[in-house]
C-alpha cells in the first residue's frame, strides 16, 4: 500500500481550512488505497519520510519565508533521509499574506536537492481561502496521491 506523509504547520484558521482541503484531497474517490500519515511539522522525523513513499507539505509564509516549523522539519530530515526518496513525487501548499515566493522558492530548493519530484504547482493562497483555493489544494493534494498508485 502507497504511504504519503503530510506535513504541515497549521497555526490559523486559514491554514486549518487548507489542511482539511487537503485531507478531503487524499480521500477522493479511487485514492482509498493511498495511506496518509499526518504529522505537524514540528513532530515528523526521518522515520516518518523514511516510511513514506511521497509527501504533502504545507506551510505559512512568515516574512516571506517557510515558517519556522516546516525549516525545522527539513533541518531535521534532510541529511539522515537525503538520499533516501529520490523520486518521491511531492506537492506543496502555502498561506501567505506578505508573499509567499521565498517560501515556495525555499521548500523546492529543499525538496529538488533531496530528489523528490513536484506532481503539481505549488499553491499559493493570500488571505481568507476562497472556495477556488479549497479546491485548488483538494486537487493538489489528490494530484499527489494519484502519483502514487
Amino acid at each position: 500500500m502507497p504511504r504519503l506523509l503530510l506535513v504541515h504547520h497549521t497555526v490559523s484558521p486559514a491554514t486549518q481550512e487548507l489542511l482539511e482541503a487537503a485531507l478531503d484531497g487524499t480521500r477522493a474517490e479511487g485514492l482509498e488505497e493511498v495511506e496518509v500519515t499526518v504529522r505537524a511539522a514540528l513532530g515528523a522525523t526521518a522515520s516518518d519520510v523514511l516510511g513514506a513513499d511521497g509527501f504533502l507539505l504545507g506551510t505559512p509564509a512568515n516574512i516571506g519565508y517557510l515558517a519556522g516549523a516546516m525549516k525545522h522539519f527539513f533541518d531535521t530530515v534532510y541529511y539522515p533521509c537525503l538520499s533516501e526518496r529520490v523520486g518521491a513525487p511531492y506537492g506543496l501548499y502555502v498561506h501567505g499574506n506578505q508573499g509567499a515566493d521565498g517560501a515556495v522558492r525555499a521548500a523546492e530548493s529543499i525538496t529538488n536537492a533531496m530528489g523528490w519530484a513536484r506532481v503539481h504547482e505549488p499553491v499559493v493562497v493570500s488571505d481568507a481561502p476562497s472556495k477556488d483555493d479549497r479546491e485548488a489544494v483538494w486537487e493538489l493534494a489528490a494530484t499527489v496521491c494519484a502519483a502514487l498508485l
